[in-house]
């Protein structure tokens, strides 16, 4: 069967199982979107931006383990995406980036809209391919999607002249592609697990340590399980918030630079540390040559290149999370850990997560534009968004997907919302992009329309991508957006109270923000301010009575709050400060 490119991109989409793609058209990719207009089992987004297209295909994938589809223009259209891809890449989510291309003849010409975008890309895929034949689309299609999704998954980026979309060939789709060197081991070494399973049997302090590689992995009912039968308590990365249950009492809750003190204590202190599918990230680690000194270090991981990488480890094990740890848990025997419990619980009632009851503002309250947003009724704003949070976890039993932007807010959801499920935090770990939640927050709405999605963001991050409120609209999305709004780029403000004296330089806000109720509202969504903790709950149960649109809550937080514990830079994990 002969099928223009076009054609053939399209059919080789619908045999991926692909029926949602986020997109923005332009001029040489005219051709794809005819294609797509006649084309109703795949769904196309119009997206308001490309890289807000990128993060929403981000967030897809991260909700649904699926890999998300993006398709924009050449030239502009391409660049726009590279911050999402970047986002993408640095936390192994599986990515999909279609991009135009001028015709092949005027590559390298300086043409109108023409980008090198496989160079740009190169740093930050997995993989990329120029297609300069039409015959060799299905091909590249199919190794594209086995790429992003096995071994480590990632971004792949697929860059399509317009030529060779006109251009036309015989279709056939290749079942199962075979890549010359591409072979991704997913099988540990059992000599190495078996080596583990005696080193975590004879702990008397161990701890596990489970990152993002964990949910990718699928693994989270055997993390529990491993945790169970060893008894031994569980630490997670922000990226593997869900994989074990924080109300579980054997859980430590988030380690690392905002985690918990009895978590990184316990860290410290362990004598045999197993990681889980975490790559030992500078956040987590803290000062390297002062990071768990007392252990032997045990990593799984299935990226090889992982291994050793930030910390030498005495036994690492290379293969898929899940199947690694199927073979482990049957050899574990149950260690004696009954005297390290009881440190913890100790340590955990001597140095809880908390927060203070109230703090003070600036005198002028939080007034936008022109005096656009109400100043709050007294010059104490007795209101936290940790309490917003952590109220909101409540009154959604912690079963909600959550989104974040970067910053503080990102730290306080990750700290007080109470995680129970794998893949219910959406977030940009490693990259740490301000803009991204409200378009993720799009894509987790849209691949599971029947679920509670909420977004935590600031007042910072939600102008960077604010326009895809629009995109939200258009789809009828019943997001519910939590505004934590306190005037300031809040976690460089803090850093600057911190370690610069409370020299604040280009960090405040006020006097530009917008009245966020009103802009919402401009869209067609639906704003309400909060003040006080008293008024959460209303205002909560107001927001769920909306289904068919987006509902921002504009919460206004004291100014200068910061975000406890924290270890600053350079230093080690057990020189935290709690406040």
């Amino acid at each position: 069967m002969e099928l223009s490119g076009s054609e053939i991109v399209v059919e080789c989409l619908k045999k991926e199982n692909v029926d949602l793609i986020f997109g923005y058209p332009g001029g040489v990719v005219i051709p794809m979107y005819d294609v797509l207009q006649r084309t109703p089992e795949i769904r196309h987004i119009l997206v308001r931006h490309e890289q807000g297209g990128t993060h929403m295909a981000d967030g897809y994938a991260r909700a649904t383990g699926r890999p998300g589809v993006v398709l924009v223009s050449s030239g502009p259209g391409a660049t726009n995406t590279v911050t999402g891809i970047a986002t993408a890449y640095m936390d192994s989510i599986p990515l999909i980036v279609i991009t135009g291309q001028v015709p092949v003849h005027l590559i390298g010409n300086d043409a109108f809209q023409e980008s090198d975008t496989v160079g740009i890309t190169r740093p930050i895929t997995k993989h990329n391919f120029l297609i300069k034949e039409t015959h060799e689309i299905a091909q590249t299609m199919a190794e594209a999607f086995h790429i992003a999704t096995t071994g480590r998954p990632g971004p792949v980026l697929i860059d399509l002249p317009k030529d060779v979309q006109i251009g036309t060939a015989e279709f056939e789709y290749p079942e199962r592609p075979h890549i010359r060197g591409y072979k991704p081991t997913v099988d540990g070494h059992f000599g190495q697990i078996k080596k583990a399973a005696e080193m975590l049997s004879s702990a008397k302090k161990p701890v596990i340590y489970v990152g993002g590689g964990a949910i990718i992995s699928d693994a989270a009912d055997e993390v529990g399980k491993l945790a169970h039968k060893l008894n031994a308590p569980v630490t997670t990365t922000l990226m593997g918030l869900g994989a074990f249950p924080e109300r579980d009492p054997l859980a430590l809750k988030m380690l690392g630079m905002h985690g918990t003190w009895f978590a990184n204590t316990a860290v410290m202190e362990c004598d045999v540390l197993i990681s889980v599918g975490a790559r030992f990230d500078d956040r987590v680690t803290g000062r390297l040559e002062d990071f768990s000194p007392h252990s032997k270090k045990i990593h799984i991981d299935i990226d090889p290149s992982s291994l050793n990488k930030n910390v030498k480890v005495d036994l690492p094990i290379v293969g898929d999370v899940k199947n690694v740890l199927e073979e482990l848990i049957p050899l574990i025997k149950r260690a004696d850990t009954e005297d390290w419990l009881n440190q913890i619980d100790q340590w955990k009632r001597e140095h809880p997560l908390t927060y203070e009851s109230t703090a003070s503002v600036h005198e002028d309250g939080l007034s936008g534009a022109n005096g656009q947003t109400p100043n709050p009724p007294s010059q104490e704003l007795p209101i936290q968004a940790q309490y917003v949070i952590e109220k909101i976890g409540e009154m959604t039993k912690g079963e909600a997907y959550v989104v974040t932007d970067v910053g503080q807010h990102q730290m306080w959801a990750a700290q007080w919302y109470g995680f129970s499920n794998p893949r219910s935090m959406i977030t940009s770990g490693g990259l740490g992009t301000m803009g991204f939640g409200l378009p993720a927050a799009i894509g987790v709405q849209l691949a599971f329309p029947d679920r509670e999605v909420i977004l935590f963001t600031g007042d910072g991050s939600i102008q960077m991508n604010i326009q895809e409120m629009a995109t939200a609209l258009s789809c009828r999305l019943p997001i519910k957006i939590v505004l934590l709004n306190n005037g300031f780029l809040g976690m460089v403000r803090q850093w600057q109270d911190l370690f610069y004296s409370k020299r604040y330089s280009e960090v405040d806000l006020r006097e530009t923000n917008p009245d966020f109720v009103k802009l919402a509202e401009a869209y067609g969504a639906v704003g309400i301010r909060v003040f006080r903790n008293e008024e959460v709950e209303d205002a909560w149960q107001e927001a769920e009575k909306i289904t068919d649109r987006p509902v921002l809550l504009d919460v206004v937080i004291p100014e200068e709050d910061n975000v406890y514990p924290m270890i600053p830079a350079g230093a080690a994990s057990h020189e935290m400060l709690e406040k």
